[in-house]
């Protein structure tokens, strides 16, 4: 990753509130509110990954040192980003020329990746997919 995306990407970040969900299916234990993580954090950092807070989910308890943070995709509007991931934009409050950079998770090994990715917007807003349930995320510090 470049060093701005790292600037805009590593800290630790509270889930702030539930943007909202994928057309294609809905996760039963988030609908409608997203109640169970709201308020939970995330620590990501060069050489560390944290998603321990999300405290009412045991499959998504994941310590990683060392992890690969990896630029899956890059949309440069809201046209490619639809059509790449099958999201309302607006729901997302993604604005029509907005870049959006999709990033995956992985331990150092050649070990599955971790079933949660991010959406950074414009290096400055981070998004958690978190299944089909999308949130918003704060920076709670650097």
């Amino acid at each position: 990753m470049d060093s701005e995306t790292e600037k805009s990407f590593y800290g630790t970040w509270k889930v702030e509130k539930l943007l909202g969900f994928a057309n294609s299916y809905n996760d039963a234990s988030e609908y409608p509110t997203g109640q169970k993580i709201i308020g939970d954090e995330f620590i990501i950092k060069k050489d560390f990954f944290s998603s321990k807070g999300l405290k009412n989910y045991n499959d998504y308890q994941y310590e990683i040192k060392d992890p690969l943070y990896s630029i899956e995709s890059i949309c440069y509007n809201t046209t490619s980003f639809y059509r790449l991931f099958k999201l309302d934009p607006d729901v997302l409050n993604i604005n029509l020329n907005d870049k959006v950079k999709w990033i995956s998770i992985r331990g150092p090994s050649a070990e599955l990746g971790v079933p949660l990715s991010f959406f950074i917007v414009n290096n400055d807003r981070l998004i958690l997919l978190l299944e089909a349930t999308n949130f918003e995320l704060k920076k709670v510090t650097d």
